[in-house]
């Protein structure tokens, strides 16, 4: 301690530099940095809850729980500031440097640990704590550190409000911005944000000098360089990190990999197999997709004379579409889909234009991106005597295993559903598997009658996912297809056609609730079949 003065280890400034206060003449710089501070404090939130909602699924229990947790260590770090009795200037730096650190990196060591399930909640808890602790600790070190250059009273609303003002910001520029506009993975938000981080620290160097030994503003300087070089070279190799603690949840080598607003998209390729994964769930294997997507589409064009208008829900990456345009006497297909990011992939990605066979540049197609629901609700709000019903529609959305995936499955969707068809349109649902999620199949067609369809359900045996479900539905009752209207399938034929419509005991109808759209029961019925199950959805 010989090189310390006591001004250093009291944290107040010496007398030489007693002068030079009060700092009030920089209060905009000091709001700002509350402003920063916060924003950055919640971005880091919001980012473990979107890693966590990617990896674990359920995103309403993962963004309460990240949000829950988060608080509480913001409250700890708070009531653990009073500790902190010396040397408050440069302890709140170095926080700052620290929070910018653990923030930053976070996103990329929740990525590495991916693959790793039983090391990745603990990761995940265990650094938003750390996290939420340090950005406890700032605000209150802060006031403590300016109580005695500003007036408290002021400095208290203002810091405030900059805090809750920075909270809007960083909820605004994470989600619409980062997210939405730019795309930017989540793993390089949070790096970003931590060079911000690190930027208010070095910044604070010079805002609370006057608090400072120059000794102790050099060393903390060259900290915060330390510290943004760290963040740059992490930065620079994000991906290839991310893509290798990715890599460990799937057999074959990711081909594709991205991150949309909505879900995050990979694709896998060896050996001329390909497999599409969102959220990490299989979407379709290109060893045994043409049994799903057929078995979803032919059934339905058997009962209907000639399909001239066709809508399909969901199904971007064109294999449901496919299917469709092999009937001659379509005249138009609309596919809706949410996520650009998905067509986008179908339209350019070799392997999948080889798949659906360039389905999705058919000039008969009509893309639309948009939320399905939202979408046949302004249909229907808009709808007038030129608004043509469709002959046959397709529901292939991903399964139901959140709120938001699951209202497309309640009986208010399939009432919209049935505003776009006319009396003799059909409608096919694929319905996840009657065998794993036996309830969770019979409360999607009960939700159906619930919305005054007729219903006939059915299952065909997908190796990639087991034996899998759906249901034709038309507004008048009606008897089962018994022959197709195309020949030379690769799976579907008259005589398997007749065996689809029969169900077994163990997948026999069950008692169940209807999926409403202000309790979403399906969903309850999804995670307790599927977390019970075998296989990996």
């Amino acid at each position: 301690m010989a090189d310390v003065t006591p001004s250093e280890a009291t944290g107040a400034p010496s007398e030489a530099r007693t002068a030079q206060r009060p700092v009030a003449h920089k209060a905009p710089l000091l709001f700002l940095t509350v402003l920063l501070i916060a924003t950055a404090g919640l971005v880091y939130e919001l980012l473990a809850g979107a890693v966590a909602t990617t990896v674990l699924g359920n995103s309403l229990r993962q963004y309460s729980t990240t949000i829950g947790v988060y608080l509480f260590a913001m409250g700890l770090g708070a009531y653990l500031s009073r500790a902190i009795d010396k040397r408050l200037a440069q302890r709140f730096v170095e926080i700052e440097l620290a929070a910018a650190l653990v923030g930053g990196t976070q996103g990329l060591l929740l990525f590495l640990a991916y693959g790793r399930a039983e090391a990745f909640g603990v990761l995940l808890y265990g650094t938003l704590t750390l996290v939420g602790v340090l950005v406890g600790l700032e605000i209150p070190l802060l006031m403590r550190i300016l109580r005695d250059d500003l007036d408290f009273k002021d400095l208290v609303a203002k810091v405030l409000t900059f805090d809750y003002l920075g909270a809007l910001v960083g909820s605004l520029v994470f989600s619409i911005v980062m997210v939405e506009l730019l795309m930017i993975p989540l793993e390089q938000i949070g790096l970003l944000f931590g060079l911000l981080n690190c930027g208010v620290g070095l910044m604070s160097t010079w805002i609370l000098r006057e608090h400072l030994h120059p000794r102790q503003q050099r060393r903390l300087r060259l900290r915060a360089g330390l510290v943004a070089l760290l963040l740059l070279v992490a930065l620079h190799y994000s991906e290839r990190v991310r893509i290798a603690g990715e890599q460990g949840l799937y057999t074959d080598p990711i081909v594709h990999l991205r991150q949309s607003p909505y879900q995050r998209i990979v694709l896998t390729g060896a050996a001329g197999r390909n497999a599409l994964y969102l959220d990490g769930n299989l979407q379709f294997s290109s060893i045994d997709e043409y049994r799903y997507h057929e078995s979803l589409v032919h059934p339905a064009l058997a009962l209907t004379g000639a399909a001239r208008r066709v809508l399909i829900l969901g199904g971007g990456d064109g294999l449901a579409l496919r299917e469709v345009l092999r009937y001659p006497e379509v005249e138009r297909v609309v596919l809706v889909d949410l996520d650009r990011a998905v067509t986008e992939m179908a339209r350019s990605v070799p392997a999948l234009r080889l798949l659906n066979e360039d389905a999705l540049d058919d000039p008969r197609v009509e893309l639309v991106h948009d939320d399905a629901m939202v979408w046949l609700d302004e249909r229907q709000q808009t709808a007038d005597a030129q608004t043509e019903p469709f002959d046959a529609i397709f529901v292939d959305f991903p399964d139901p295993n959140n709120f938001s995936l699951g209202k497309l499955y309640t009986r208010r969707f399939y009432q919209l559903l049935a505003g776009a068809m006319h009396n003799d349109s059909v409608v096919a649902v694929q319905s996840t598997s009657p065998l794993y999620a036996r309830r969770s199949f019979w409360c999607i067609e009960r939700s159906m009658v619930a919305a005054g369809l007729h219903t006939r359900p059915y299952h065909v045996p997908v190796p990639s996912f087991g034996e899998w479900g759906y249901v034709l539905a038309r507004q008048q009752p009606f008897e089962a297809p018994r022959s197709l209207r195309i020949a030379g399938l690769r799976y579907l034929n008259d005589s398997i056609l007749a065996t689809l419509f029969a169900f077994p005991a163990d997948m026999d109808r069950v008692a169940v609730k209807v999926n409403r759209l202000n309790h979403q029961i399906l969903v309850r019925y999804y995670e307790a079949e599927w977390s019970n199950s075998s296989i990996t959805q």
